[in-house]
Parts: C-alpha cells; structure tokens; sequence
C-alpha cells in the first residue's frame, strides 16, 4: 500500500484522492468501494477500507452530495423531542437510513405550524433527498412547499385514504373510540375526557371519544376538560384534582396521554381516592412507567417504532424513484386493559 502523501487541502482535511493514493486505487474505484458497489473487486475494497482507518478518512456529504447529485440529508419534523413517543420514532428511522447511508435531520416544530414552514424553508433549500413530517395539519404555504419541492414525503403518525400522499400511521379517531368504548363495556357512565397540548392528534382522540358516548346516550360535554398546556405528569395531577373537586359525580377519566394519567394515579393516591373502585383512570401511548403504576394503567399501546420503519422504508422506496404497492400503512393500535380501569 502506498504512503498517503502528506500534502492536503488547505483545510487540512483528508480527501478521497488520499485514501485512493494509500490504497493503491483510482479515486473513482475508492468511491465506488465506499459505497459498496458491485463492481469493485474484494481486494480493491479492502485496500480502500484499511486506507480509511488508517487515515481516520471521513466522507464529506456535501461534496458527495455534489459529485453524485444526490443528497443523503433526510429531514424528519416531529413536535417534540421531551416527549419518548417521538424519541422512539425518531430511533426507529434512524435505524432504517442510516445503515444505507442517509442522514437522519431532526427539527422540532414545538407544535407550531409557523416553525414548521420555517424549518421545510431551510431544509428544502439544500434539496434533500426525501422528507418524513408529522401528521397532515400545517399551513396552506407548507403544503405548497412540499409538493413544489418535488421531494418525496411521507406522514407520520396519521393515516388517510387521499389519494397521492404517503403516509404511516394509524386511526387516532378510532383509538379514541376504542378507549371510550372499553370504559362503558366496564360499566362506567360519567365518562371524562382531560387532554393538553391540544394538537390535533389529541383532538382526533377526543372525537373518537365523543362519538363512542354519543352513540351511547351518555355524552356530557361538561365532562371535557381541555387545557392548552403541554402534557406533564404535574398537569395531570392538577386535572384530576379540579375533575373530583367540580365534577364529583365522575366515575372514569380517560386522560389523552399517559404522563397525564400517571400524575393522576399519584394525585389519587395523595387524595386517599381508590382506584379504580372510586374513580378509573385510563392514558394513551403505554410510555414508560404506565405498568408500573400502582394500580397499572390501563392505556392504548401506539406502533411508535413501527411507524417509523415503516414510514422510513417507504421513503426509501420512494427516494429510489420505486413508489410502494400502498401509499397507507395502517398499523393500528393495542388496547392494553390493566387494572387502573
């Protein structure tokens, strides 16, 4: 193997033409050994890879990028990143495209659909090679940016049966449902609903909720208590105790998400309220810690990591000019019954 010449950029940085002098090689056969082309003899390759450790070669996507006419850049806008729900889908992605050579964006929207517009503004300058957004609600001008763009997109979260747009989800309206339904299957009447945040996912739930009493005869708008404040497992406390204290006649609470409902088992508990013989308590998305409450919440288990491969690997399918069989991947949801209902 050759000596890597000493001479470099003015940056100093290593280049590929390094890495195909020590190796022994054309640049263009160390590039196609980087990207484990076919056609790169073995021997070449493993010239071309121990000319990488030992030069600590580290590729510049920009200049890849440029060479190719191809970014590697997938963006990925999730809402929040304190929340585990979209922790969990972002790992999911990232196990997806980063094996194959893509990197993985994250920009947080903080459920603000201007923030959104901004961030599609600044990625979609530097032409990604695909896109991966949260739901389907965002301003008129952020629609028209992506479908402009001709970047491929998929949704996350959310599924929908129009015609076009790729999507990995499943039914918030018929999870919702799902829960109302269990709770008057239990027996209870005076059904609540507390929510936070108020984005639109959450609002699914609370339709699919209110259909479920309606269609029962037993919907009392009043037992809706919906605070624009983000989700925390203090605020869940502080809706269970304002729910006993005005609404006394409650005998079941479904809170739109889990911390909520974790901090309203520990506000029951502080309050002597038993759970579920006084009072049941139901969340949303199985976090972590919800069966491990004292009593174990009853919840609605969501596909986190599943939407995120999914939505992932159609994207990739989609980024390979390959559209997939079906824009809409379904991945429905879990009733998980313990004992807090």
């Amino acid at each position: 193997m050759n000596k890597p010449d000493t001479k470099r950029r003015s940056s100093g940085r290593i280049t590929l033409s390094d890495v195909a002098k020590a190796a022994g090689v054309s640049p263009i056969t160390a590039s196609r050994a980087l990207r484990s082309e076919r056609g790169v003899a073995p021997e070449l390759a493993d010239r071309v890879r121990v000319a990488v450790q030992q030069l600590g070669y580290v590729p510049d996507p920009a200049a890849r990028a440029l060479a190719s006419q191809r970014s590697v850049q997938v963006p990925v806008l999730v809402p929040l990143l304190s929340n585990a729900l979209f922790v969990d889908v972002l790992d999911a992605v990232h196990r997806v495209l980063f094996p194959l050579g893509y990197q993985a964006l994250i920009g947080v929207t903080h459920y603000d659909p201007q923030e959104e517009e901004q961030l599609l503004r600044t990625y979609l300058a530097h032409r990604p090679a695909g896109l991966l957004v949260t739901g389907f609600d965002r301003t008129e001008n952020a629609r028209q940016m992506i479908a402009a763009s001709g970047v491929p997109c998929v949704h996350l979260m959310e599924v929908t049966a129009a015609a076009g747009v790729y999507c990995a989800g499943f039914s918030q309206h018929d999870a919702g449902f799902a829960m109302a339904e269990h709770l008057l299957q239990r027996g209870y009447r005076h059904i609540a609903f507390a929510a936070a945040q108020l984005d639109p996912r959450t609002l699914q739930r609370a339709e699919g909720y209110r259909r479920c009493l309606k269609n029962a005869g037993v919907y009392d708008a009043k037992l809706e208590i919906l605070s624009p404040e983000p989700s925390s497992i203090r605020l869940g406390a502080t809706l269970l105790e304002e729910i006993v204290r005005t609404r006394p006649q409650v005998d079941a609470i479904f809170f739109c998400n889990d911390d909520l409902a974790q901090g309203g088992l520990l506000a029951a508990q502080r309050l002597g309220i038993a759970v579920p013989a006084q009072v049941a308590i139901a969340g949303f998305n199985d976090l972590a810690g919800s069966d491990q409450m004292v009593p174990p919440l009853t919840t609605v288990r969501t596909p986190r990591a599943a939407m995120g491969e999914a939505g992932a690997n159609m994207l990739l399918a989609l980024m390979r000019g390959h559209p997939p069989e079906h824009n809409c991947v379904n991945l429905g949801f879990e009733l998980t019954v313990r004992q807090s209902t």
